[in-house]
């Protein structure tokens, strides 16, 4: 099945928070995923830079961090989302302002745009969409070895249903070799280049991998 892109938040066995974010695409698979930092940013493959003249949305930061708070989408609504929680917002008004804010993309698809955080510290994270017709923030208690997920068709509403109950992770490699092909993930097609942020006890550790 193709669902497009997915963000996800869960909890490994041993009780960190973990996000991650995969890009699956059938029109640009020619992109890959870039650390900078603390922030991860998808652009498209070397040679393949005129294809954000073909589409504007194909490159944007899908990782950032504010305090103690790593967020992680499939779009530009990355930056706003993180400087509201930076400022003191809480992460469920963050991502509905900024999911408002933004709208789904104007692109041929009215492709969603989707959000995650997870709180090092915390076993709350929240998941978001906002689509044509209609928007969703719900928040989630994480417990060890489940993970939760929203993508930008098909699985495109925050809820319990979407989930990983044999999630474990050790590192940021692990879980984005995880959500490209681990678990419920490997039945989604056409995984293109993923990035993770394992919220550890003395800060975050954050991985790409492109396919």
């Amino acid at each position: 099945m193709y669902v497009g892109r997915i963000v996800a938040a869960g909890m490994n066995k041993a009780g960190d928070p973990v996000g991650m974010y995969r890009v699956s695409s059938r029109s640009f698979p020619n992109r890959e995923t870039r650390m900078n930092g603390e922030t991860v940013a998808v652009m498209p493959r070397a040679g393949f830079e005129d294809d954000l003249s073909k589409n504007p949305y194909i490159a944007y930061n899908c990782i950032r961090i504010a305090g103690n708070t790593a967020i992680v989408s499939n779009g530009s609504h990355t930056d706003p989302i993180t400087e509201k929680i930076a400022m003191g917002m809480p992460p469920r008004d963050a991502l509905a302002l900024g999911l408002l804010a933004m709208d789904y993309e104007k692109d041929s698809l009215n492709t969603p745009r989707i959000v995650a955080t997870v709180t090092r510290g915390d076993n709350r994270a929240y998941l978001g969409i906002i689509r044509h017709d209609g928007i969703s923030v719900k928040e989630f208690e994480l417990t060890p070895g489940i993970a939760f997920y929203v993508a930008t068709y098909e699985h495109n509403v925050p809820c319990s249903h979407y989930c990983d109950k044999d999630f474990d992770v050790e590192s940021p490699e692990a879980a984005c070799s995880y959500i490209i092909r681990g678990g419920v993930f490997a039945e989604l097609e056409k995984p293109v280049t993923a990035a993770a942020v394992v919220a550890g006890s003395d800060g975050f550790y954050l991985a790409t991998e492109t396919v």
